[in-house]
């Protein structure tokens, strides 16, 4: 099994940013690759960002790309999320899960997931 546990969601004025950690445990040699997803209520569950386990070859939703960054701390076993510029379209419960594959957006092949953290944006 892998846990994550998210934290870093909260308030934020349009434009502020916000860091999103994810903290990883367990059989982590299962986990190929972390992801961020974000879902909204009344909306599916949507793609962010995504790295491989080793920290390489980050790759991101069209709607976040070059606002938000996605990073990983190999001695913390976290996978960060920086948010820039946040917008009113940004708010949900964003949370991060392990894949055992690398270079996928879809949630369906995604095998572990945390509970999820909130973010909300103020205009």
């Amino acid at each position: 099994q892998v846990q994550l546990v998210e934290s870093g969601g909260g308030l934020v004025q349009a434009g502020g940013s916000l860091r999103l950690s994810c903290v990883v445990s367990g059989r982590t040699f299962s986990a190929s690759a972390v992801g961020w997803f974000r879902q909204a209520p009344g909306k599916e569950r949507e793609f962010v960002a995504a790295i491989t386990w080793s920290g390489g070859y980050p790759f991101y939703a069209d709607s976040v790309k070059g606002r938000f960054t996605i990073s990983r701390d190999n001695a913390k076993n976290t996978v960060y999320l920086q948010m820039n510029s946040l917008k009113p379209e940004d708010p949900a419960v964003y949370c991060c899960a392990a894949s055992k594959k690398v270079g996928t957006r879809s949630p369906y092949e995604y095998d572990y997931w945390g509970q999820g953290t909130q973010v909300t944006v103020s205009s």
